[in-house]
C-alpha cells in the first residue's frame, strides 16, 4: 500500500499536468482579494457521526493551539489548495453513506474511493496536511446547501479571509460567496464545534 505522503504528492503532480477550467484560471490570477472572515458565536453541537469519527481518527481532529491559526496566502500555496480540491473532487466518486454503508451519516478518509460531502474534504484537509498547512487553519464545516440540506466543507482560514472547498465545485470560493448558509464548523481552539450563526443545525451532512 502507497504512503499517505505518497499519494499526497502524486496528486500534486497530477494537478501540474490536469488543471483546466476556472480551477486553472484562478493558479494563473492573483491571489484573492481579501474578505471578512466568519466570526463564530459561541458553542455549538457537533455533529453524532463527527464524534465517532474522531474516535477512529483522534488525530484528524486534534487540534495543535502551536500551529498558526491561519494561513499565510502565497502564490504557491495557493496553487497548491486549488490543485488539491480539484484531484479530490475528481478522483473520489460521490455515493451517500446510506447507499455506500447502510447508515444515514458515516465519516471516513473515502479510503475505498467512494465518499460523500464530509469524506471529500476530509481528505483534502490530510493531503494538505501533509503538503505543510497547518490543520488548526483548516476547519470542517457545516452549511445548508442550495437544496435546503445539510452539507460538509472545508474552511480554510486564511491571512486573506476564509476560502471553501467543496466537493460541488473546483473553485476556491470566499465563504460569503457561497451561497450557503453557514452553521457551525470545528473549533480551533479545542475538539469541539463553534456556532456560525445560521439559526437550522442539520444532524447529519449526508449529502453527495
Amino acid at each position: 500500500m502507497r504512503s499517505k505522503t505518497t499519494i499526497a504528492l502524486g496528486f500534486l503532480a497530477l494537478a501540474a499536468l490536469g488543471l483546466t477550467g476556472t480551477a486553472w484560471a484562478q493558479t494563473l490570477a492573483a491571489l484573492p482579494a481579501p474578505s471578512a472572515a466568519a466570526r463564530p458565536a459561541g458553542e455549538a453541537r457537533p455533529i453524532i457521526a463527527w464524534a465517532a469519527f474522531c474516535q477512529s481518527y483522534a488525530a484528524e481532529c486534534a487540534v495543535d493551539p502551536a500551529e498558526p491559526a491561519a494561513i499565510p496566502l502565497t502564490p504557491a500555496t495557493w496553487t497548491t489548495i486549488i490543485a488539491v480540491n480539484r484531484r479530490v473532487n475528481r478522483a473520489v466518486r460521490p455515493m451517500t453513506d446510506l447507499e455506500h454503508w447502510g447508515v444515514a451519516d458515516r465519516w471516513d478518509m473515502a479510503e475505498d474511493g467512494i465518499g460523500d460531502c464530509e469524506d471529500f474534504q476530509l481528505l483534502k484537509r490530510r493531503l494538505l496536511v501533509e503538503a505543510g498547512l497547518p490543520r488548526r487553519a483548516m476547519r470542517m464545516t457545516v452549511v445548508i446547501d442550495e437544496k435546503g440540506e445539510g452539507h460538509a466543507v472545508l474552511t480554510l482560514i486564511t491571512d486573506r479571509g476564509d476560502f471553501i472547498l467543496d466537493n460541488k465545485t473546483s473553485a476556491v470560493l470566499a465563504w460569503h460567496q457561497t451561497g450557503y448558509t453557514f452553521i457551525k464548523r470545528e473549533s480551533q481552539d479545542r475538539v469541539a464545534w463553534v456556532s456560525l450563526g445560521g439559526v437550522t443545525s442539520p444532524v447529519t451532512t449526508a449529502n453527495r
